[in-house]
């Protein structure tokens, strides 16, 4: 490239449409479209590995939509940055911002590096539909209730700015030196990413054609819908939302659009939850590893990796969150209500640290965000903001028995307990040997005994809870 140009840095914004930093590279003369990994700065948030899968084809996607010409690179972005202003004259770098507190801290660097060499720097909202430090409460802290988060600070701010459209006529250039996709090795040394691929359509197209039929088939039942994992009425946009294949401004105002009814308001509300995460996570940046209520800290967490190996595996003997991992460990990601189901059964039936289900589920789940991610975990866990008390726990044979009433999605995910009658589905070690036998069943062969009994072990987790009060007195 000899012209004058502008980097557009991608990164959570693999996407052309409603692209704002790389709309606005495109009123350059031309523009080098990068895409940098960056593992040295991540610390202990490296990707994990069905995040990597999912980017794998995610840039291959972007790189198609770019004619191939998406210069892809692996290392320090401020080394990468400084040779290929040596080597281009680089008028201005672009980039949509990301808000994890190690991306912060180095884009800040990156900025003023790129300053003192006289080149200026743009960055836009591409992410989120407000940015965290705008939601605040009146006196100027941070919200740290959901419901005032969301209908008094968002829904009373300046609303989401409108999607824009892709650029058009834009001259696209590439770096011959860079080193193309494939190098960055993205996919498992072994051959478990094969059972995800039937699941998804990755890339900017394939989420606007998950939209669509979410819009089409899921909306119109969200509300109540959402809450059953065998049914295809949640949006399951979350890997696509994550790896910006598409907006939240697009979502936001596309279902807007349709009307104002209690489903189109809920999907709203989960979007709001999205940037509630954002918001815990900008303002307590030790969020994944910190308890925020500190008096968590010193609650008699169990170590037992035989249970967590169990759980981890889909094999604790309890039909519901074994379905969970299950559903996990096949397709990359899990229902939300079974999410539920499977945190509380770990940080409270087994007692086990949130840290492991945090760990577990950003190396496991396609949409694993740090924010969202660390958020949840504390929900789940009791110990976070506007978190589920620690005293709810969730039965997860009531939960199946209620939200999946058929067993189609039990019996989807473990099979070999598919010919129980559904009064004994959810909870089989309760089942006759004379059904057991008929069903094909053998507890302790061919489907695991409960790792723990679900009354002692909610009683055992009351009474390290009433430990944390006694200390507070």
């Amino acid at each position: 490239m000899t012209k004058k140009i502008a980097i557009h840095w991608f990164r959570q914004d693999l996407r052309l449409s409603d692209n704002p930093a790389l709309t606005k590279a495109a009123e350059h003369e031309a523009v080098l479209p990068i895409y940098i990994l960056d593992d040295d700065n991540a610390g202990n948030h490296v990707m994990g590995g069905a995040s990597r899968w999912w980017l794998h084809h995610s840039l291959k996607a972007l790189n198609a939509s770019l004619g191939n010409k998406l210069s892809v690179y692996h290392g320090n972005p401020q080394t990468i940055l400084d040779d290929l202003l040596t080597r281009f004259d680089v008028e201005a770098v672009y980039w949509n911002r990301c808000y994890e507190p190690w991306r912060i801290h180095r884009d800040t660097l990156i900025k003023e590096n790129l300053k003192t060499r006289g080149i200026e720097a743009y960055t836009f909202n591409g992410l989120l539909l407000w940015e965290p430090w705008t939601i605040k409460k009146d006196d100027g802290t941070p919200y740290k209730v959901f419901t005032p988060f969301f209908r008094k600070g968002c829904l009373n701010a300046e609303q989401p700015r409108s999607p824009l459209s892709t650029p058009k006529n834009t001259n696209y250039g590439d770096d011959p030196g860079h080193i193309g996709i494939d190098a960055l090795d993205l996919l498992p040394k072994i051959p478990w990413d094969k059972q995800l691929e039937p699941h998804w359509d990755i890339g900017e197209e394939g989420a606007r054609k998950r939209f669509e039929t979410f819009v089409d088939e899921g909306l119109s039942f969200y509300k109540e819908g959402r809450n059953l994992p065998a049914k295809p009425y949640v949006s399951r946009l979350s890997p696509h939302l994550h790896f910006g294949e598409i907006s939240a401004n697009q979502l936001w105002h596309t279902v807007r659009s349709l009307g104002d009814d209690k489903h189109i308001g809920h999907f709203c509300s989960e979007l709001g939850w999205r940037e509630f995460s954002y918001s815990q996570l900008y303002h307590n940046p030790e969020l994944p590893r910190r308890n925020l209520q500190s008096k968590f800290d010193a609650f008699p967490w169990v170590d037992n990796a035989e249970n967590l190996r169990a759980w981890q595996r889909g094999q604790t003997g309890i039909p519901m969150v074994d379905a969970g991992m299950r559903e996990l460990w096949q397709t990359g990601y899990m229902h939300n209500r079974v999410r539920m189901i499977v945190g509380s059964f770990l940080v409270k039936n087994l007692q086990l640290h949130w840290h492991h289900g945090e760990r577990w589920f950003w190396d496991t789940l396609i949409d694993a965000d740090l924010a969202n991610n660390s958020a949840s975990w504390q929900w789940v866990a009791g110990c976070g903001a506007d978190a589920a008390p620690y005293f709810r726990i969730f039965n997860p044979v009531t939960q199946g028995q209620k939200f999946d009433p058929d067993g189609e999605y039990v019996r989807q995910y473990i099979p070999e307990i598919a010919s129980l009658p559904n009064k004994y589905l959810f909870n089989p070690w309760e089942a006759p040997e004379l059904i057991l036998t008929e069903a094909g069943i053998e507890l302790g062969s061919t489907y695991p005994r409960p790792v723990v009994d679900l009354k002692q072990s909610r009683e055992s987790a009351l009474i390290a809870f009433q430990s944390l009060k006694k200390g507070e007195s």
